[in-house]
């Protein structure tokens, strides 16, 4: 039997079988968690005058001033002032012509027209906002790849744009196995569990563009995983949960290969998720994720969602480590790298007692799966480790 394959070398296949990602144009305003397909240029420049950036007076020269106008924003002063004249200005209003400085509101004293310093006089551009000081049209401001939230969404409206090119939602499909398994968590007989990995994967996906259906639970049996895979013809991506590994009833690798897809890998060496499997029909790929629920997270958070967040066109879609300090002593481990659930307080994480792979309380628990190097020695309490933060709660 073929040995188990490396995280990296998985990742790196499984990635590979996207072919470049499509693209689609969309409003701005409906952008959000999407990702970019081209470079953000900025259209204009901004601002696009000098602005004030406090309340207060817009004056040239030396006190006493007379104040000639106002300058509101949306409303700006359209003269020119000279030396020993003010302007009243807004923070965000144009500049008049001529000012050369903003006097606070607070240091100011007026009466009638007349404007008189009550503190030092501020230097010349002080409280000014420049013409372009946040960028000028042409400038480079977001690369391809970039995952667009709120502040992309401002940037990208403020740089003169209404639409934008993004990387097309993907179409996943979620099948789950197991003539255990029971639809209704409050109509579940003794020899059955309630069905969750189902749920679990479609909410872990939820948080990247993509459209989901879910089929199942499925019985094990071959024609009725067939039939679910016929269904899933039309989908990018069909994540199976179950039924991936050597057992009697583990039979998503026979109606794979009777469906006509293609066995891309088999099996990664690490835990809990060693049973992955990866398969290719046509233009679609099939992620085989173990049914165990601990296993199907794990393998999920490490695989499905760096799949979709680079079919989705994500310059960067894989987890992003962190480290953290041991807060007890970690066991020496075998010859799979371990991810092991554990609570992370921004100090220190600690492992959660309970570490089998159906644990769901423990897994909700959990907020950081700690990184284990394979045939790794005892690490000592103390000692930074490597980890990947959760976002269980």
């Amino acid at each position: 039997m073929i040995p188990p394959i490396s995280l990296e070398e998985a990742q790196a296949r499984l990635l590979a079988l996207v072919e470049i990602p499509e693209v689609e144009n969309v409003a701005v305003d409906e952008a959000a968690n999407r990702y970019l397909a081209e470079p953000l240029i900025a259209q204009i420049t901004k601002p696009a005058a000098d602005l004030s950036a406090m309340d207060g007076y817009a004056v040239s020269g030396p006190a006493p001033w007379q104040v000639i106008g106002e300058s509101k924003c949306g409303a700006p002063f359209h003269g020119t002032i000279t030396k020993s004249q003010a302007v009243r200005i807004s923070t965000g209003a144009i500049m008049p012509a001529g000012s050369d400085r903003v006097l606070l509101q607070e240091d100011a004293l007026r009466e009638g027209a007349i404007l008189a310093l009550q503190s030092d006089l501020p230097p010349a551009g002080h409280h000014i906002r420049r013409k372009g000081f946040d960028f000028t049209k042409g400038d480079f401001l977001l690369r391809s790849g970039t995952r667009i939230g709120a502040a992309q969404i401002a940037l990208i409206r403020a740089a003169g744009a209404k639409t934008v090119q993004v990387g097309r939602k993907p179409s996943l499909s979620i099948i789950e196995s197991g003539d255990e398994l029971a639809a209704d968590p409050e109509n579940c007989g003794a020899h059955q569990i309630p069905a969750s990995n189902g749920a679990m994967l479609a909410a872990m996906a939820g948080d990247i563009p993509c459209n989901i259906k879910c089929l199942g639970p499925i019985p094990d049996r071959l024609d009725a995983i067939e039939k679910a895979f016929r269904q899933s013809e039309n989908c990018d991506l069909i994540v199976t949960s179950g039924g991936a590994s050597v057992g009697d009833h583990d039979l998503i690798r026979p109606a794979l290969e009777a469906w006509g897809a293609d066995i891309d890998f088999w099996r990664v060496a690490i835990k809990p998720g060693k049973p992955l499997l990866v398969a290719r029909r046509g233009k679609q790929i099939i992620l085989g994720l173990p049914g165990n629920p601990v296993s199907s997270f794990a393998t999920a958070f490490l695989f499905l969602l760096p799949l979709l967040r680079h079919m989705s066109g994500s310059a960067a879609p894989l987890p992003r480590r962190s480290i953290s300090r041991a807060a007890t002593d970690l066991p020496a481990t075998g010859p799979r790298r371990e991810f092991i659930r554990g609570i992370d307080d921004g100090t220190s994480v600690t492992p959660i007692s309970e570490q089998d792979s159906s644990a769901l309380r423990a897994l909700a628990s959990a907020n950081a799966l700690i990184e284990r190097p394979e045939n790794s020695a005892e690490t000592k309490a103390g000692t930074d480790v490597p980890l990947f933060l959760l976002q269980n709660g």
